[in-house]
């Protein structure tokens, strides 16, 4: 059982890596994050994937055995709308994305349209059922003007059993076919989805630690922003990858278990 007070007020937990991989819990997360909230600490997690809504994220940590809200959950997607909510409020969409992302979008009060003359705002993220036709409309919307933002940059998205097709790739043939750039990508390591975590948690990031198992995107993300982070070796980079870095996270620690 842990002892002592938590030394932060607030805590951000990246997911597959870090509180589970695959479809069970890293061993000491569901003790870590009682403990935490026993404390009275706030917990919010991220995940860079925009291929499922968060409730689906919530759902399988409660599954697992942590209780979780679907408001405790931040992910890209989330980002992406509190970027949108404040730079494009009430404009149309049209989304290059999956079926759950469109449907999360709509929920949050969005208009996406595949009109081009109606289109004000292109939104690229993954999209396993790409087609010329939708990066045409893209295309043409994109010449016509449209504001051009992503959910994420990252060259594969994992998933079990391999990779979907990259948002970068998307991102790239929009902007060598039209000569725009992406304006705003939200997800990992941007500091938007830091911004929507630290607003949920209620706490400054001065009082906030990020824990994660990926020095390019977590620890990066971290440090920018100016918070202490914890890299957690139960995910995907090795102590070896570590020593050759610039990156220099706050703590090393063996798994979730060791969080201060």
């Amino acid at each position: 059982m842990r002892r002592g007070e938590p030394r932060y007020q607030g805590y951000i937990f990246d997911l597959d890596g870090t509180t589970y991989l695959g479809e069970r819990l890293i061993p000491g997360a569901k003790e870590t994050i009682s403990w935490l909230r026993a404390s009275g600490r706030r917990v919010v997690f991220l995940s860079n994937k925009p291929l499922e809504p968060r409730t689906n994220y919530a759902a399988k940590l409660s599954r697992l055995g942590i209780p979780t809200t679907p408001e405790d959950v931040i992910t890209s997607v989330q980002a992406l709308i509190f970027y949108l909510r404040q730079h494009h409020p009430g404009e149309r969409l049209y989304v290059i994305g999956e079926k759950p992302l469109l449907e999360e979008l709509r929920a949050e009060g969005f208009a996406l349209t595949e009109k081009i003359e109606d289109i004000q705002v292109v939104v690229a993220a993954f999209d396993r059922t790409l087609t010329y036709a939708k990066l045409n409309i893209a295309h043409q919307a994109l010449v016509r003007g449209a504001h051009f933002v992503a959910t994420n940059a990252d060259r594969t998205c994992p998933v079990e059993g391999g990779a979907i097709p990259d948002c970068a790739g998307v991102i790239a043939f929009l902007e060598a076919t039209t000569g725009r750039q992406v304006e705003c990508i939200a997800g990992k390591p941007s500091p938007l989805i830091l911004e929507a975590a630290l607003k949920r948690l209620g706490v400054g990031k001065e009082d906030c630690l990020m824990v994660g198992d990926r020095l390019a995107t977590d620890m990066r993300m971290g440090i920018s922003a100016g918070m202490d982070t914890a890299l957690v070796l139960t995910g995907v980079t090795s102590p070896e990858e570590l020593a050759k870095s610039e990156l220099k996270p706050t703590y090393v620690l063996k798994s979730i278990a060791e969080v201060p």
